[in-house]
């Protein structure tokens, strides 16, 4: 996939219609947003998912994920905090598959690696 700018990479090309990019932030808010829908997932990098969301949008909710891109395929890292008495690793593998199909499905890139570093656990005060 040839790369157009910093972190700019080209979907797709065609004569008659012109050219489709996308910046490597936006395929980095699809895993974030796809990951914080997972059961279990509290937050990404170390803030909870509805609060971040609302205090600093989007685009500040894709800082816990790293994305490369190179020759349409993608890999991912994310940090993430679970829920305290979720299964780790049957989370993690919710969130390797989510993250996995939502990149491919929006993007058309492919996804080769999906790497998840839990950086905390949540413990609900409420409850």
């Amino acid at each position: 996939m040839e790369q157009e700018s910093k972190n700019t990479y080209v979907l797709q090309e065609d004569e008659k219609f012109g050219t489709v990019k996308i910046a490597d932030d936006v395929v980095a808010m699809i895993a974030a947003l796809a990951a914080t829908e997972v059961d279990g997932v509290a937050a990404m990098n170390g803030n909870v998912a509805n609060e971040f969301l609302s205090r600093v949008g989007v685009k500040g909710l894709a800082k816990g994920v790293r994305v490369d891109i190179f020759n349409k395929k993608v890999k991912v890292e994310l940090a993430i905090t679970i829920e305290y008495g979720f299964n780790i690793p049957a989370t993690c593998q919710r969130v390797q598959n989510k993250v996995k199909n939502a990149i491919q499905n929006m993007t058309g890139l492919e996804v080769t690696d999906v790497n998840i570093r839990i950086s905390g656990i949540n413990v609900a005060r409420d409850k």
